[in-house]
Formats: C-alpha cells, structure tokens, sequence
C-alpha cells in the first residue's frame, strides 16, 4: 500500500469534473455530429440523446464503485475484485486498449482539421484513399507524434500541473463548441433540412440507423470520457461526494454540447448540398470549420481551426493521466511487471507507466493513420471495456455488503441490470464484422495473462476460471449472434430486424444475472476486510494481488 499512498490526492470535485469533461468533449464534437448525421440524418439528434442516457446508466454503476474503491487505475480492477484474475484482465485490457488508443486519435484529429487550411502543405497532411478510410501523410503522422510526446511531457512532472493547465483547457473546449452551436444557428437555420433523409429524399426516422450511429458514428467515443475521474480516484479529495459530482455533472453539461451541436449541423449546412445524396454525401475532412466558411462566418472557422488543437490536445493530455494509472492498476491485478507499479515519491506520477503507453500510442498512431479507423476500434473496445462495471457492482454488494460505501445508487439491482442489456445492445448495434474483430482482439492478450497465471503456480486457478465462464461465455454468444444477426446490423439476416433486438436484450439479462450470481469473495476483498476492521478510517484500497495472498493465505 505504500505505493498507493504516496499518490497525491490534491484534485477537487470541481478540477475531478473539468477531467471527465475534458475527456468528453475532444475530437468527438468535431466530427461526431457529422459522423452521425451521415448513418441517421436528423435522427442523430435521438442517437445523442439515447447514448447520454445509456451512458450514465453504465457510468452511475461505476460511481459507486470508484468512490468506494478510490484507487488509481480503479476502472481496471473492479471485475478483478468482484470475480477474480481472469474476469480482471480481459476486463483490464478492454479498458486499456480503448483508452490507450484515444491519446494518438487525437492528435490524428488535430492535424486532420489542420487538412482544411487553405496551404498546400497543410492540405497535403491527409488525404483520402479511395474506398477506405482517409488517412495522415508521413508529414502528418509526424506532427501527430509531435503532439502526443507534447500530452506526454504535461503529464510527466505532476498531477496538480495536470489538473490546473486541464481546468484551463476545458474551460475553452465548453466555451467554443457552445458559440459554434449558437452561431451557426443564428447565421440562418434551414428548417427544411429535418425533412431531408440520410441519403436523400423524405426524412423518416430508422431506428437501426439510430442505433448504429449510437455506437459507431462516435458517439459513445465521445462520452467515454466519463472514465477519467474514476481512473483518477486515487487524486481525489473527499471522493464520496467528488466523483458523483464529476461523472454526472461532465455528462449532462457535454449532452447539452453535444445536442446544441447537432442541431446547429442539421440547420446550417446549405439545402442545395443536400439535393443530390443527402447527407451522406457531405464530405468533409473538418466539417464545422468548413461549414462556417460555407454560412460566411469566417471568424468562427479561424477560431475552429484553433480549437481543433485546444480540444483534442486536453483529452490527450487527460488520457495520458489516466491511462498511466491503469497499467499502474493492472500491475497491482498481478498481470503485468513490478516496475509499472512504480510511483515517483516527488511527482506522485506512475513514470515508467506512462513511458509504456507512448510506446503504445506511438503504435497506433503508425498503423491507423486516420481518425475514422482508429475511432471505429475504440468504440467496440469501449463497449466491451463496459460489461464488467454493472456485474461488479452488483456482485460486490453481495460479496461484500460490509465493506463503507461513500455513494450507495439507489435502484442500484434495476439500473445496472438495464447499463448491463444496454452494453450489450451497444455491443450489437456496432455491426459485423467490427464486433467480431474486437472481440478477437480481447483473446490476442490471454497468453500474457496465462504467462503471469503459471508464474504464480497456477494458484486457484480453477476458482478464478469458474468465476469467468460467464464472460467468456457471453463474448462468443455476442459474437455469434452478431454474425447470424439481421442484415440491418451486418449480419447474415437469420434473425429478422426486430426480433435480434428482443434476442440481445433476453441474452444480457440471462448474462447479467448469471454474471453476478458467479463473483465470490476473493482474496483482494478478504484482505481488504480484515485491513478495514484494523484501520476503520482509512481509505479503503485492496492491496495488490501478492500482499492480499499473504494476508489471507490463499
């Protein structure tokens, strides 16, 4: 615990809120409402209200969690908690790999606006490739790099010089898509385009468009911020009441932002462009700023252009915070080496965990070169970085019930089991063959996590495996229901449209429940316990998997 505790806890309520708002509104505003009015036409007006409402069922569920446990990296242990080792890494690495991979998406982002500029050179920094998605120049992905080292080195000296340049940043990010919104409105709404359809004639809402653009036209991407103050838990003052606060208060001030925005597109963008195709034959590589040289508002494109680095740059920068403490997290878990457990005593900064994650970022920044390709991963990744929050809640009020709570939801047995079907639901809306290929990528890790398993013996694994069937279970089931799922969402058209809806739904409740019926009290909470009676006043932060064997002696 003593690399816990030499974690600073200097972040208030109101910087804590500023973080997940910060991560919230990054490149998501840019293109998200553009994105979504391509798969739904003015349906996506619907698709963001459904997806804030989705949302903060699923981040309620972890509010508590994160206030009961306020630990760094705390959205990588949970599941470990509730139902062991197996269930805590895949959960972990879901988590990882779609937060991980938002630090270089928005750089990318960055430097895709940058494409609008009148310069040759600039418009040369990305360009499309005929049927696939864009992608940045060499020139390009190098100022992409640029700017992910620039997140990097903001980070690396201190969480309070974090938290205070992020506060500053945010402030500007609320402030600039808000008079976007308003300005376009008021440079001259065209009422007529909400009965214009996504590709082109009389608009009628589809209710599969809707859910696809929920899940994969950026949406959920974009309210997927809400993981920040609960990854930094560990900083929080008085975390009871600060990370509630943040995670809703960040949540409805962005779904006001981000509707606002929505309505601006739809109203601003020119009716003759909409003649031919609709709107999904808008094209833009920066669709705001484009817009408003389309209405005359010159000034707000220049100050667009701008933001295009100020927004994406502070999720960047809150992203690489918080994907610090996660390794930090999923070395405590007992699956990763003893070095990324280490905190700088004078930064209070997890360093060579950060050094990882530029690594990573780097990685991805090389291998998806463009912002529509990398966006497409992390949705599906963040769905599934979802299902463990709802069962590990419920689980560990039964496990645990002893154990302070310093935010109890109440309604907690309803609402998770609605964010759990929901997840779920996400999970299928996102389309074959893009679920499958993510849920592949969850087994790529399994070696690693088997790896550290014998290393140990193989202690209890049988425990830690029968505490998981559930989700192994649940992740082929998904995927194969995907695959044999109506047309409407990629699939081979076995189960008509409608009624693969109702199939979904009826398998997260059996999985739900099934999922919280297999957590047992494992080793993390059992030490937890016994250091709770001992030190009744102290934060409650299991130990890491080696200590809480030791004190339990299993």
């Amino acid at each position: 615990m003593a690399n816990q505790t030499s974690i600073r806890r200097d972040v208030g309520p109101f910087a804590l809120m500023f973080t997940g708002l910060g991560s919230i509104i990054g490149s998501g505003w840019l293109f998200g409402a553009w994105n979504a009015a391509k798969l739904a036409g003015p349906g996506a007006i619907w698709a963001w209200v459904l997806g804030a409402a989705i949302i903060l069922s699923i981040a309620l569920t972890y509010a508590e969690l994160g206030a009961m446990f306020p630990e760094s990296g705390g959205m990588v242990r949970y599941g470990h908690y509730s139902h062991g080792s197996l269930v805590g890494f895949i959960a972990a690495w879901a988590n990882w790999i779609a937060i991980v991979s938002v630090i270089p998406v928005e750089a990318e982002a960055s430097v895709q606006y940058m494409a609008g500029w009148k310069w040759q050179w600039a418009q040369d920094l990305y360009h499309s490739v005929p049927g696939a998605h864009g992608e940045l120049s060499p020139l390009g992905v190098g100022i992409a790099a640029v700017l992910v080292i620039v997140y990097f080195l903001l980070n690396y000296w201190s969480v309070k010089l974090f938290a205070k340049s992020n506060s500053l940043i945010t402030l500007v990010k609320l402030v600039i898509p808000a008079a976007t919104g308003v300005a376009l409105i008021a440079s001259g709404f065209h009422g007529e385009n909400l009965d214009v359809g996504a590709a082109g004639g009389s608009h009628a809402n589809d209710f599969a468009a809707i859910l696809t653009a929920v899940a994969t036209a950026g949406i959920v991407f974009s309210f997927n911020g809400f993981q920040s103050p609960v990854n930094l838990a560990g900083e929080a003052r008085n975390p009871g009441r600060s990370i509630p606060f943040a995670i809703i208060g960040a949540i409805a001030l962005a779904t006001v932002v981000y509707v606002l925005l929505q309505i601006a597109y739809l109203g601003a963008v020119p009716p003759d462009l909409l003649a031919q195709a609709g709107w999904k034959g808008i094209n833009f590589s920066s669709p705001f700023a484009e817009l408003a040289v389309l209405v005359n508002l010159n000034w707000l494109a220049i100050l667009l252009y701008a933001d295009a680095f100020v927004s994406p740059s502070g999720t960047g920068m809150t992203y690489t915070a918080t994907t610090a403490r996660m390794i930090y997290g999923m070395e405590r878990n007992g699956t990763l080496p003893r070095i990324f457990g280490r905190i700088d005593p004078r930064s209070g900064v997890p360093r060579p965990a950060m050094w990882l994650n530029l690594v990573v970022s780097f990685l991805f920044l090389f291998f998806f070169r463009g912002w529509d390709s990398l966006a497409a991963v992390i949705s599906v990744a963040t769905i599934i970085s979802y299902l463990t929050g709802p069962v590990s809640v419920m689980t560990l009020r039964r496990t645990a019930p002893e154990l302070h709570r310093p935010f109890k939801l109440a309604g907690l047995p309803v609402i998770a089991g609605i964010a759990f079907i929901m997840s779920a639901e996400l999970l299928y809306w996102a389309k074959w063959p893009l679920t499958g290929q993510i849920i592949l990528l969850m087994v790529v890790a399994l070696p690693v996590y088997f790896y550290y398993t014998a290393k140990h013996g193989w202690h209890e694994f049988g425990r830690h495996l029968k505490g998981a069937w559930w989700l192994i279970a649940y992740l082929i089931t998904l995927a194969a229901v995907s695959r044999i799922g109506s047309a409407k969402f990629g699939g081979l058209d076995y189960i008509p449209y409608g009624y693969d809806l109702a199939v979904v739904g009826v398998i997260g409740l059996v999985f739900y429940v099934w999922g919280v019926a297999s957590g047992w009290r494992t080793p993390a909470i059992e030490a937890e316990r016994e250091q709770a009676a001992q030190h009744p006043d102290a934060l409650q932060i299991p130990p890491d998997e080696e200590e809480a064997e030791k004190i339990t002696g299993h």
